[in-house]
């Protein structure tokens, strides 16, 4: 009985209070990962970015200018990269996009990567690493988001969804 009287007397806080403040943890936890990640990745003016794509053709960032891009530094070996890169191919068809494949073979192996999993999005080649060193890559993915100006509006390391990349882009659009 004593029991019962004790936790009639204490105020019980509602579930969804409980919930809100799990939330607002989880939240916080995750952006300060974010943070911690993206900590040494370049801002303001991004590197410079060129070579030959696969398909022969000579590229540089600069040619994106005017538009938003996604550059995207990704591996043919890295198992996260697998699971985002049907999105980077989607946002490829409607926004400007330059991949860079880290450490992944030679052309024919990335060639014959992104046939065997259906992919088109353009591909510049980083065989050695330097390229992703240039840019502060230090793990991949790691997407980059540049404004029509040049200039870095978003930086992400690992896995990013489609819906969070189209609306970064949108966003470096103003």
């Amino acid at each position: 009985m004593s029991s019962e009287n004790n936790t009639k007397d204490k105020p019980v806080k509602p579930r969804w209070r409980r919930w809100a403040l799990d939330i607002v943890l989880v939240l916080a936890v995750i952006f300060g990962m974010h943070l911690w990640q993206t900590r040494n990745l370049p801002t303001g003016p991004a590197p410079v970015l060129q070579g030959v794509l696969l398909d022969g053709e000579e590229t540089s960032l600069n040619d994106y200018r005017g538009k938003p891009v996604l550059v995207h530094f990704w591996a043919t070996w890295c198992p996260i990269c697998r699971t985002e890169e049907d999105s980077i191919d989607s946002l490829a068809e409607d926004y400007q996009v330059l991949t860079v494949a880290s450490n992944s073979g030679e052309a024919a192996e990335i060639r014959k990567y992104l046939t065997d999993n259906g992919l088109s999005f353009p591909v510049l080649m980083d065989e050695s690493g330097i390229k992703g060193v240039e840019w502060g890559v230090r793990g991949v993915p790691s997407s980059f988001i540049v404004d029509a100006n040049g200039q870095i509006r978003h930086a992400a390391v690992g896995y990013t969804t489609e819906l969070g990349l189209r609306f970064r882009m949108w966003l470096a659009g103003f």
